[in-house]
């Protein structure tokens, strides 16, 4: 998921940034995202093989992968989860920061996008509630590999901080979960409703809702002012 970010200095220490204290979680997201998040997990989670959701890159950074895993070999990888078909085309769609790179995809949607997928980005598709490879990534080289390892460490200790803090992780989750597509729903009220008086203005003018003069019909605005 790529966002626009700025590297912080080298060394730098002490507590995470404010972005980093804020929940992934927080984002609303549906039940099949949830559903191939848990997929690739269960995929990749094999001995010698540790996975975190939403990495961070970048100090203060706003670019975060989905789902990145490092191994005792030395290899980070790298995972895009994809639902629809304009997810796949928003500019939030290459992260793809490591060694290995891939998609995370229902295969109706790897049917109509697979010929437009990078050469070198891997894809597994979700069946049944598990992941399967149906495209090799092409291994490439990593600007900054202890980097990487700093920021898949930070934002685990994100994720460990996030369950600690709370009384009732599942709980919490969920209610940030409800809070943010209700506030993105009463966004969306609100702006459909000042669509629609513009719209009604336009037509009527601005004293529509008033009652129309003897005679019936309705004053022009001109005549109102």
């Amino acid at each position: 998921m790529r966002r626009d970010h700025t590297a912080g200095p080298a060394g730098t220490s002490g507590p995470a940034p404010e972005e980093e204290k804020e929940s992934a979680a927080a984002e609303v997201k549906t039940e099949e995202t949830k559903r191939l998040e848990k997929a690739i997990w269960k995929a990749t989670n094999n001995q010698g093989t540790f996975g975190c959701f939403e990495v961070t890159i970048g100090w203060f950074g706003k670019e975060r992968v989905d789902y990145m895993t490092y191994d005792t070999k030395g290899t980070f990888r790298c995972y895009e989860i994809k639902v629809t078909k304009a997810d796949f085309h928003s500019p939030c769609h290459n992260s793809f920061v490591g060694h290995l790179n891939y998609y995370v995809l229902p295969p109706e949607l790897y049917e109509e996008v697979k010929a437009e997928i990078p050469d070198h980005v891997g894809v597994y598709i979700e069946r049944g509630g598990f992941a399967y490879s149906v495209k090799k990534a092409k291994r490439r080289p990593v600007e900054n590999a202890d980097k990487l390892k700093d920021y898949m460490i930070r934002s685990l200790c994100r994720e460990v901080t996030k369950q600690i803090r709370s009384g009732d992780p599942l709980y919490v989750e969920s209610a940030n979960r409800e809070i943010s597509q209700l506030e993105r729903q009463c966004d969306r009220y609100r702006r459909d409703y000042w669509d629609l008086l513009r719209r009604v203005q336009e037509r009527f003018g601005t004293r529509w809702d008033k009652e129309p003069p003897p005679g019936g019909g309705r004053k022009d605005e001109s005549e109102n002012e």
